[in-house]
């Protein structure tokens, strides 16, 4: 199954979706090895991008808020306006103009206090969405630290893995150790060969053998002593 899905995906995306699927039924991925830093690097990849959805929003959120000050100060300046056009209209004695400028100054100034208030909460809204922000793009920049240290973590594992590769392949510990238990086997066999011949010998047979070589010994001394006594001394001149 897996080779299948590194064939169809690509061996990076199916390391990361084997680790994923490992992850979600509870199987642990692979400490400190290729598959743990793929599936960290998607994460990390996700993070990222949910960072900068939530850099869009808040740009948004940065223009409406800017839009409704924009407004609540033009209601504002209206207001003022009204109020100057009433004074005017009611020294020039117009009347009907001065009630109709009062009028919008009246309809501005129950206006203004929602506002201010739609302003103020939008200001709200704002000022900690921008503090979310601040607070995700530092644990992305925590995350992505992490994410060098995991795979320079990960480097050191291989190295270390190829250290001990080696130590196992080379280890003359182990090869002196060999032969020196196939040394004490030798000696060990020697000496069982040895004890064998001695109890498979016939004690009676060894006497026999041992007195029939001493009979021939004693012949053959014998007769070299014949031969000693045939040959005649000569005299000394």
């Amino acid at each position: 199954m897996k080779k299948a899905i590194y064939w169809l995906m690509g061996e990076r995306a199916g390391r990361t979706i084997v680790g994923t699927w490992n992850w979600l039924w509870g199987i642990p991925v692979e400490q400190g090895g290729k598959v743990a830093v793929a599936v960290a690097e998607e994460s990390l990849h996700s993070m990222q991008q949910s960072v900068q959805k939530l850099a869009e929003a808040v740009a948004m959120q940065v223009g409406s808020y800017e839009k409704a000050k924009k407004k609540y100060e033009e209601k504002a300046q209206e207001l003022k306006q009204a109020e100057q056009q009433a004074a005017l209209a009611q020294r020039a004695g117009n009347q009907e103009a001065a009630r109709l400028a009062m009028s919008r100054v009246i309809q501005i100034e129950q206006l203004l206090p929602q506002l201010e208030a739609q302003v103020k909460q939008a200001e709200q809204y704002v000022n900690a969405s921008k503090e979310k922000l601040n607070r995700e793009r530092m644990k992305l920049e925590a995350y992505k630290t992490d994410m060098q240290n995991m795979k320079d973590l990960a480097e050191i594992n291989e190295a270390l893995g190829a250290i001990a590769k080696v130590n196992n392949e080379f280890d003359i510990g182990s090869a002196r150790s060999q032969f020196e238990t196939a040394k004490n086997a030798v000696q060990g066999r020697n000496l069982r060969q040895n004890a064998l011949a001695e109890l498979s010998e016939n004690p009676a047979e060894k006497l026999q053998a041992d007195l029939e070589q001493m009979t021939a010994d004693d012949e053959i001394n014998r007769r070299l002593q014949m031969l000693n006594d045939s040959n005649p001394k000569q005299l000394p001149q």
